[in-house]
């Protein structure tokens, strides 16, 4: 028969009155119904019908943060199984079992150890069991059961941030939106009002109002200056349980700044400015500065300055300072003290942005009155012109006046001025200026060809104060006159055929003036009033500047007349009128059938690089003469080997042309002629050395006649040194010849073959060193030493 239990489960709950929960049931099955009896808290006992139940439970509070000393009694598990006997062991396990909930084992009494917070954990779920202590089985099913955390008004409302910072335009609209501010409660919200929170102002009223149920703060007053006040502190306070009297609290702080708006037009702080500037200032020259106060800031507080009206309108000019938003005046125009001393401005100061919505505060402008006063400087002189141009005619004579200059000192006190040149701009001191009444003359003769312009400097200068002066430029123009007579424009030299025909052109003439009429040049040309007559050319004027040579009769011949000079005349057509000779040199030249000139008299003026006929032939003959000299001279050298040596010295021959080293001798007078030698004077003009081809370009030099009694040595020896310095002499591996030798020549002898009749002996001993080839000249000269001695 199968027997059935049941588990009694008895919860008390630590609260000053019972609570109930609705009761939860649960099947579990092996168990059949039966009834039983539960007792819970108090002495009241209800009777429980089950079916096929063996647990029954429900869910419990227990208050969080308990105080008391004890443990804090839960409930008590109790199975129908315990007879008291002790047999029965009852176990809890779950959430916080053992450590947080222990259970009497023996009577099953739960209990909590610590203090619990809801915030940290709501609710826990256990598992309660009996087991036999004897076999360790269980006499009862697990079951669970749930012990939630009741909550109490622990925790006060917390604002996400310690501090907002928070900015609203001034001038704002009552109502206008500043910041919205928000506080959280750790308290359960779905349990009683813990955590229903209501926000309050508690500082910054009347100016701003915070929404109590979403912390909105929003101005509360209309029309928030700025410029009376720009930071406000706004204290927030949240308060929980509805913002009932005990409930928890927390506060922020809540920093607003009114932002700028241009609701402020700028002003000037003076309705009227005195400045002073100096008359010598020059334009962009800041006389003083005005300044007009703008409340607002940024772009808001930004001013334009204007000169609107007043007599020194164009004058003066104004400028903003962007950095320090003030108004520089400045010179516009070179003021003059003497002209006018005072100037009234009206300067206007206006704001660039503005704000349409407060236009009806009225214009956002301000404007002021600026006198400016001109102080008198001394200034120095002024002329009457920026730059004066005179001019004069070249052929004026020293002294004349040119014109004048003038200047005066712009001061009221009118100093007296004198004027002087700078004499850098006129170093050839041509002007002079008369330093009282700066009239400007001449101190030199002009030439207009040579310099057309003068551009010189004047300086005027206070008499009472040096200092001060100024200067103008002075430009002269010099007037040309007709002083230079035309001239060629090349030298001309020109040829005729000899086969010309009359009135054939044979040259072109042009012709130049270094003056410079007005009207242009207009020259003439004719043939001179003494060639006119019986000239073989005649001059035809083209009318053009230019004039042509043509000649007057059919054929010419070179070798009658081969140069024909033509003098012809130029003149202009100026006053007065000028002129002038030019020579033109005609050759008569033969040509060829076209007109190409072929020769002339004066070949160096056709080919002046090339060779006459007489210089071709004249090459030749040296050539020739050049080449039989050189085969003599071979002849002689084959002579001379086959003749024996002398071996006597009285064997001397007068004259030894066998050995023709050194001329021809005494008899060859063809080659030198002593006469000379004697009579240097007697040399014709006009005779040509023979032994160089005579040359064109250099005609032989005369020299200096010797004296009677000069030595024919000592003439020899100035006639060498002439001839390494002349120019003209043949090269140097010519022969020039200026001695000769003989028996009763007036000159002594230049050989050396009269050195063996010297008195000293030679010895000759020496050449049997000097090898085998020198062996029969030393048995020569060693042989005729022998014999002497002998």
């Amino acid at each position: 028969m199968r027997t059935y239990r049941y588990f009694l489960l008895l919860f008390w709950v630590g609260q000053p009155y019972p609570t109930f929960s609705t009761p939860l049931s649960k099947r579990t099955s092996g168990f059949p119904a039966k009834k039983r009896t539960l007792e819970l808290s108090g002495n009241s006992k209800n009777e429980l019908n089950r079916s096929k139940r063996s647990w029954m439970w429900n869910q419990f509070f227990l208050l969080e943060e308990y105080t008391g000393s004890d443990y804090q009694y839960v409930g008590k598990l109790h199975s129908d199984q315990d007879r008291g006997d002790g047999s029965l062991k009852y176990i809890l396990s779950g959430d916080g079992a053992g450590d947080l909930f222990i259970i009497n084992e023996n009577t099953g009494d739960i209990q909590a150890t610590k203090r619990l917070d809801r915030e940290e954990k709501p609710v826990y779920i256990l598992r309660a069991q009996a087991i036999n202590r004897k076999t360790g089985r269980p006499v009862e099913p697990e079951s669970e059961f749930i012990i939630k955390i009741h909550d109490i008004n622990d925790n006060e409302p917390i604002f996400t941030k310690e501090v907002y910072t928070a900015t609203v335009p001034e001038m704002s609209d009552v109502g206008t939106f500043v910041v919205q501010v928000t506080a959280t409660d750790a308290d359960d919200p779905t349990y009683g009002n813990s955590a229903k929170i209501v926000y309050s102002i508690l500082q910054g009223q009347p100016y701003f109002s915070v929404e109590s149920e979403t912390g909105i703060i929003k101005t509360a007053l209309l029309n928030m200056d700025r410029e009376n006040r720009e930071q406000y502190q706004v204290v927030i306070q949240a308060k929980d349980m509805g913002g009932q009297m005990g409930g928890l609290s927390g506060t922020t702080t809540v920093n607003i700044t009114l932002t700028d708006v241009n609701d402020n037009p700028p002003r000037f702080p003076q309705s009227t400015y005195q400045f002073k500037t100096p008359e010598s200032s020059p334009p962009g020259t800041p006389i003083g500065r005005i300044k007009a106060s703008d409340a607002d800031l940024g772009e808001n507080a930004e001013i334009e300055y204007s000169i609107t009206e007043g007599e020194g309108l164009d004058m003066f000019d104004v400028i903003t300072d962007q950095e320090t938003q003030e108004g520089i005046i400045t010179v516009k125009k070179l003021l003059d003290f003497e002209k006018k001393k005072v100037y009234s401005l009206k300067v206007e100061a206006s704001n660039p942005h503005i704000e349409p919505r407060f236009l009806y505060l009225g214009p956002f402008k301000d404007s002021a009155t600026v006198k400016i006063m001109v102080e008198d400087v001394d200034e120095p002189p002024v002329f009457s012109k920026l730059a004066y141009i005179l001019q004069i005619r070249e052929d004026a004579q020293i002294n004349t006046t040119i014109g004048s200059v003038t200047a005066q000192d712009p001061d009221a006190a009118r100093n007296p001025v004198k004027y002087s040149v700078d004499r850098h701009t006129d170093m050839d001191r041509i002007f002079n200026i008369d330093s009282g009444n700066g009239s400007i003359f001449t101190s030199k003769l002009l030439d207009r060809e040579t310099l057309l312009w003068h551009n010189i400097t004047v300086i005027a200068t206070e008499i009472n104060n040096p200092k001060q002066s100024s200067r103008v430029p002075l430009y002269i123009k010099v007037l040309d006159v007709n002083d230079n007579p035309p001239e060629f424009a090349e030298f001309y030299e020109t040829f005729v055929c000899e086969k010309a025909k009359a009135d054939q052109l044979i040259q072109t003439l042009r012709a130049v003036d270094k003056d410079d009429p007005y009207s242009g040049h207009q020259f003439s040309f004719s043939l001179a009033p003494e060639a006119a007559s019986g000239s073989n050319f005649t001059i035809q004027d083209n009318k053009d500047n230019t004039a042509g040579i043509l000649t007057r009769k059919n054929g010419y011949n070179r070798h009658e007349m081969s140069t024909y000079l033509l003098p012809v005349v130029i003149s202009d057509n100026d006053y007065p009128v000028q002129s002038s000779t030019g020579t033109v040199t005609v050759r008569v030249c033969a040509c060829d059938h076209q007109g190409n000139m072929q020769s002339c008299h004066a070949e160096a003026l056709v080919h002046p690089t090339g060779l006459s006929t007489g210089a071709l032939v004249a090459i030749l003959l040296c050539i020739v003469t050049l080449l039989v000299t050189v085969v003599l001279f071979a002849a002689l050298r084959r002579q001379r080997k086959k003749e024996p040596l002398i071996i006597s010295k009285e064997d001397i021959r007068d004259n030894i042309v066998s050995y023709n080293d050194e001329g021809g001798g005494e008899e060859d007078t063809q080659a030198f002629d002593i006469g000379t030698l004697r009579n240097p004077e007697a040399i014709e003009d006009s005779k040509l050395r023979r032994d160089i081809v005579p040359e064109a370009l250099f005609l032989p030099r005369r020299t200096p006649a010797a004296c009677d009694n000069t030595d024919v040595r000592d003439f020899i020896n100035q006639r060498l040194k002439e001839n390494d310095t002349d120019p003209t002499a043949p090269p140097y591996d010519s022969l020039a010849t200026f001695a000769y030798e003989g028996t009763g020549s007036v000159a002594d002898s230049l050989s050396s073959l009269e050195s063996v009749t010297t008195d000293g002996d030679q010895d000759y001993e020496y050449l049997s060193d000097w090898g085998p080839r020198f062996k029969k000249l030393a048995d020569m000269y060693g042989g005729v030493d022998s014999d002497k001695d002998s």
